[in-house]
């Protein structure tokens, strides 16, 4: 099983020209329970699932996963196969394609880095591709001009012509997004992007392109990214308000064939993802409310363990992640301000979850093993389930969900998508 989905995101934009409203959500992560709930959330019907990585954590040089665009293939495929989930229904895209991993660099070996980034991406067969040139690089101006902006993201889209597999590529450009790896808090206050900017980030994109040569590859373009007036912060949630983005939305009218698509939309209201899907965001990014999910099913069960499990056998897996996050703050550290209460707080039960970063460092990952081998060893009472994972408790009850601690934690996450993939039908 190799072959990925053929689904053209065209298909999208066509369906809201004739007045239908549907949509894709973006998966956007590594982690391999958080990839499994995806696809068993969609494993029973026909659905495309879109699976992205971004260019810090896959890339030619292995990324923070150690895993190279082929690599990360190969890895998702590979649980599909375990799942039984078919691989012409997997739709793999990349993420922030750019210097963002290289931007300490001079701006002539970052954006050489970037070109290797984004043929690698495409050789591995990956065909959403989302080109980001916004950050500066070592020399640069600030802020950097939009002319080159864009001009950089036509002579990466440049690397993908004639390459195997390139009449199936569609190009998503734009930003108004943070940096790859999440806002910090200073930044939460979020303006709806305005008309003109946006006409103005498609107009001197489309200059660009036929500057490169590549005036037929602009029928490539499919989506925008814009910012739909979403994000969330350490514990609060900026929420969506169609009404606040409905000059933006009337931009699409002038533009056939092209769509918004929206980062940063992880915990929004269930009514958000149905009204922005309508309004023109058919593609909607989702990446740390899936381990935001899965870390409170795991330290819920942490919990659930010290009432079955011997003292000295227990995993004591927050205190074991907390220790290495303090001795490994990188992922942290620029992120999160505050006194050591705060901190503490945060580094465990940010919305913005950092701690996402520390899953696959060993001690970390052989804990939550341990945990696991743990209360698979014995049988969990509904009752504890009730108290600790009342939603689980209630699936469970209903003959929705095994008593496992997989299961549990499979179900959590799939619990964060429902109304993701309630919006996108």
């Amino acid at each position: 099983m190799t072959q990925t989905s053929d689904f053209d995101l065209k298909d999208l934009a066509r369906a809201r020209a004739a007045g239908v409203h549907k949509g894709i959500y973006s998966v956007c992560s590594a982690h391999p329970w958080v990839i499994e709930a995806a696809m068993r959330q969609v494993l029973d019907g026909d659905s495309v699932l879109l699976i992205e990585a971004t260019c810090n954590q896959v890339n030619q040089f292995g990324g923070y996963t150690g895993m190279t665009p082929a690599d990360f293939r190969d890895y998702a495929i590979g649980i599909a196969e375990c799942v039984g989930f078919p691989a012409n229904r997997l739709l793999l895209g990349g993420d922030h394609l750019g210097p963002n991993p290289w931007k300490n660099l001079p701006a002539d070996e970052a954006m050489k880095n970037s070109e290797d980034l984004v043929a690698a991406f495409v050789d591995a067969g990956f065909t959403k591709i989302h080109l980001d040139t916004s950050m500066g690089c070592k020399g640069d101006p600030t802020p950097l001009p939009d002319a080159t902006i864009a001009e950089r993201a036509a002579r990466l889209a440049k690397v993908t012509e004639g390459r195997a597999g390139s009449e199936k590529l569609r190009y998503v450009i734009g930003t108004e997004v943070p940096t790859p790896g999440g806002a910090v808090e200073e930044e939460l206050t979020v303006s709806v992007t305005k008309y003109k900017d946006a006409e103005h980030a498609l107009l001197i994109h489309k200059e660009a392109f036929a500057a490169q040569g590549l005036d037929a590859m602009w029928d490539k373009v499919v989506a925008l990214v814009v910012q739909p007036g979403v994000e969330f912060g350490h514990d609060d949630v900026v929420e969506y308000d169609s009404e606040k983005a409905k000059e933006l939305c009337s931009l699409l009218d002038a533009h056939d064939g092209l769509i918004f698509e929206a980062h940063s939309t992880d915990y929004q209201l269930p009514q958000a993802y149905r009204e922005l899907v309508r309004d023109g965001f058919p593609i909607l990014k989702v990446g740390p409310a899936l381990t935001f999910a899965m870390r409170e099913v795991l330290f819920a069960l942490e919990a659930i363990e010290r009432f079955l499990v011997p003292k000295n056998a227990w995993s004591n897996l927050a205190e074991v992640a907390e220790r290495v996050m303090v001795e490994k703050p990188d992922n942290w550290k620029h992120h999160y301000h505050g006194n050591e209460r705060t901190l503490h707080v945060l580094r465990i039960a940010s919305y913005s979850d950092r701690i996402r970063y520390y899953w696959n460092v060993p001690e970390i990952e052989n804990t939550v093993a341990k945990l696991v081998a743990n209360l698979s060893s014995v049988e969990i009472p509904e009752t504890l389930l009730s108290a600790y994972l009342p939603v689980q408790y209630a699936r469970v009850r209903e003959g929705l969900v095994g008593r496992t601690p997989v299961a549990l934690i499979l179900d959590g996450i799939q619990c964060m998508l429902e109304p993701y993939v309630a919006a996108c039908k």
